[in-house]
């Protein structure tokens, strides 16, 4: 477009937007089949309504029956061109994402401009999208484009939705197929999600309402020939469950995106569709899932539906930016590896089944698919995001799950191989409701369905989703130990019936009697309670609290000191110690087993921990302890720091050297040095929160720095004669499936001085309980039995000179 025609439309775009924005259309937004701008008839190359078609969502816009490769300009209520898209070969393109200035990106290459400085598409009224190169140029009518919270009316949730009914053993009801039960849902903007819906066994539950949970992710959870373990396992438990793709992904509609605010939207109407069903006990619903709908969970609860009973996310992250930054350093294992899978998932017939589908004549997932060239390489997107978004916090749990009023049930593992510890520092942020119940403990990812948690999970959801005095159907019961031994090679078994004194309509007891349980329970030593089967996830003792951490933990301050030792005193004189880069470290994990093979016994898995070579980490031990010490919640490294690449990645991994001569890994912390700012706000005593962002980061001068380096929580007991060892070294070895694409200070490496005692004394300080406030007990675990914990000979490190 040239500059001359340029000059004559803008006057006219920015009354029409002027206009529209005073008198705004409501939560559900306008289309371009909307009446059309006016036009000046004075000026015969004014602007002309668009021939394509505009769908505004939530912080996202899609264009359809547009002319493949036509630029489609996005300008917002104050005449700003805000980025320009080229449509792809079907005409379509989405607009998401916005750079820090106006740009011309291919659609078809699923990749974003730099992201650095960019944002995503704000909620506002007068946007338009137009194409400027056509003479004259073609406007769509002003739309608005919704925020997470701005609710359609109540009576689009008016939607028929149809159940099939399922057997225990795991299929349809004779006379019935599977496809009987997949529904479509229409969300806010239009977009269709599918649904897979299954009422529980009727021979063993009888006919309905049933109480019913929503499964929510981008795996396959509508599949109709494949339940999700959630779905299943509710099922089996007298549940009706509904499986719900998130859009994007399988049959659903939509553009795919990692958590933003369209999928926690469409949450919200999902929870508020499915309980005005008939078919739903009370009206209200529940949700299950572990992982991925585990997370999605905490999402949609932060909405508020008004109709969601509760929720129980199982093995879930925190910040999503820090699950693929975690410290500010990529993660290029687990991370990058689960992105890439959603990244192929979310392409045009990207999940198998849902080809399987559309030969079998749905012609909603095939209308569907057309829409998923618009989706992006998230995995690219991703790893460039060096530093933190201001929009990052739209989608940061610790941030979010303030907002939750619904009951709570979660679980998580200190160790959890794929998704990470950070979870466990967002538990004091749930400050929204007082009827949440937190389970944590050393362990796998796939832990949380075990049925000694399956034993509280189920509760809570009968008494809060149900509204019944829970009571385990006696077949299930029966039958649950083989499916455990099936996936966790033991067979446990679900905890006695605590509710077996009160009768069905005790509800208000059965609830008081839960709701009496402490906050948090910490299972302590998981994979040693069971000498039949080692390594499988029984625990040996547990120990509750009303906080977490506890509110009566203790700071023990350990300084580093010479001749690799840790003293509570710190030391007189000043001196330092110093180790080179690691460039092996980052790629090294320490497990060769895939993701799902962490359900077996610890005992079965093979695993290769190796040691930091000498001169590569420095390494630190407390004297043998005299008493018994419990780790019970965050900690954190002050280190002073001195280098001249002007960065460092700081690993932190705490060990328990037992008197046996083994080596117990306990937990860790990665920090790249160049963060240093902390957010005091969020900060507590122990936990330590820093800024990511892109004015955050000061690489480190040649004098020496104070860094603090963030500590995982953990709960874990050191007996007496243990000791506890502190290493510093490179990120990488001490996982089993999160690697590190450390950054590399160059051909001639790095070298790293850790100062000790005087004006620079690095310490350790890490949260314990006060002694015998838990009853620890006599005998340590065998070695290599506790889950998330590997163990090895303690092998002696040499720290180099500083």
């Amino acid at each position: 477009m040239t500059t001359n025609r340029l000059s004559r439309l803008t006057p006219l775009l920015l009354a029409i937007l002027v206009a529209v924005s005073a008198c705004g259309d409501g939560a559900t937004g306008a289309t371009g089949s909307s009446p059309t701008p006016p036009t000046d008839p004075t000026d015969p190359s004014g602007p002309v309504p668009a021939s394509f078609d505009v769908a505004p969502g939530v912080q996202r816009i899609t264009v359809t029956d547009a002319r493949p490769r036509q630029p489609l300009t996005l300008v917002d209520a104050e005449g700003r061109r805000l980025i320009t898209l080229l449509a792809d070969d079907l005409g379509q393109a989405t607009f998401a994402y916005l750079a820090a200035e106006h740009v011309v990106v291919d659609t078809t290459t699923g990749l974003l401009p730099s992201s650095r400085g960019g944002s995503s598409v704000r909620p506002g009224d007068g946007y338009v999208v137009m194409d400027e190169e056509r003479d004259p140029p073609e406007v769509s009518a002003p739309f608005r484009v919704l925020g997470r919270d701005d609710h359609p009316p109540d009576s689009h949730y008016d939607q028929e939705v149809t159940p099939v009914p399922w057997n225990v053993i795991g299929g349809p009801k004779e006379g019935y197929e599977a496809s009987e039960g997949v529904n479509y849902l229409v969300m806010r903007d239009g977009v269709t999600l599918s649904a897979m819906v299954r009422t529980p066994d009727e021979a063993l539950y009888g006919p309905g309402p049933w109480p019913t949970v929503v499964e929510y992710s981008g795996y396959d959870p509508s599949n109709p020939d494949r339940p999700q373990p959630g779905t299943l396992i509710a099922n089996a438990f007298g549940f009706a469950t509904v499986g719900v793709n998130l859009r994007g992904t399988g049959c659903s509609g939509g553009t795919f995106d990692v958590f933003d605010p369209a999928q926690q939207a469409d949450g919200y109407d999902v929870i508020e569709i499915i309980a005005r069903q008939p078919w739903v006990l009370n009206g209200r619903v529940g949700m299950i899932g572990l992982s991925y709908s585990g997370i999605t969970q905490l999402f949609v609860a932060a909405t508020r539906p008004p109709s969601l009973a509760g929720i129980t996310p199982l093995s879930v992250i925190e910040d999503p930016w820090q699950m693929s930054w975690p410290g500010g350093i990529y993660n290029a294992g687990f991370t990058k590896e689960w992105l890439q899978e959603r990244d192929n998932q979310a392409a045009p017939g990207g999940q198998s089944w849902t080809a399987r589908r559309i030969e079998e004549g749905d012609t909603e997932c095939e209308a569907n698919q057309r829409i998923r060239t618009q989706s992006i390489d998230f995995e690219a997107f991703v790893n460039s995001l060096e530093r933190r978004p201001a929009d990052s916090d739209a989608r940061d749990l610790s941030i979010l799950v303030k907002d939750i009023e619904a009951p709570v049930f979660l679980t998580g593992a200190w160790q959890d191989e794929q998704t990470g510890p950070r979870f466990a520092g967002m538990i004091r942020d749930f400050d929204g409701t007082d009827r949440k119940h937190f389970t944590l403990f050393n362990g796998h990812h796939p832990d949380g369905y075990q049925a000694f948690h399956l034993s509280r999970w189920f509760e809570f959801l009968e008494l809060y989703v149900a509204g019944r005095v829970p009571r385990v159907h006696e077949v299930i019961r029966a039958a649950l130990p083989a499916e455990m031994q099936n996936n966790y090679g033991a067979p446990i078994e679900l905890r006695p019936d605590r509710f077996a004194d009160l009768d069905d309509g005790d509800v208000e007891t059965a609830l008081a009697r839960f709701e009496a349980d402490p906050v948090v329970t910490v299972l302590f030593e998981s994979g040693a309670g069971s000498e039949e089967v080692p390594g499988a996830p029984y625990h040996r003792f547990e120990a509750t609290f009303d906080t977490w951490p506890p509110e009566n933990v203790e700071a023990w301050t350990l300084y580093l000191d010479g001749a690799e030792s840790l003293s509570t005193e710190p030391p007189a004189t000043e001196s330092a110690d110093a180790f080179e880069f690691d460039a092996e470290a980052g790629p090294m994990g320490y497990s060769g087993t895939g993701g799902g093979s962490f359900r077996v016994p610890t005992t079965e898995l093979q695993l290769d921990w190796t040691y930091t070579p000498e001169g590569f980490g420095l390494s630190y031990l407390t004297p043998p302890l005299d008493q018994t010490v419990v780790l019970a919640g965050p900690g954190y490294a002050d280190l002073w720091i001195q280098t001249g690449a002007g960065d460092a990645p700081i690993e932190i991994v705490l060990t328990e050297v037992t008197p046996d001569g083994n080596e117990v890994r306990i937990q860790n912390g990665i920090q790249l040095a160049g963060y240093r700012r902390l957010d005091e706000e969020r900060s507590g005593p122990f936990l330590t929160r820093l800024h990511f962002g892109e004015d955050d980061y000061e690489p480190l001068s040649a004098e020496l720095t104070l860094v603090r380096v963030p500590i995982f929580d953990v709960a874990h007991p050191l007996r007496a004669g243990s000791q506890l060892r502190v290493q510093v070294n490179t990120p990488g070895r001490d996982l089993p499936l999160w690697f590190f694409d450390n950054p590399d200070p160059g051909p001639g490496g790095a070298r790293y001085r850790i100062a000790r005692g005087g004006e620079h004394a690095s310490a350790i300080v890490l949260a314990v309980l006060p002694a015998g406030a838990v009853e620890v007990p006599e005998g340590r675990p065998v070695c290599g039995v506790l889950r998330g914990q590997p163990c090895r000979p303690y092998v002696e490190m040499t720290n180099a000179p500083g």
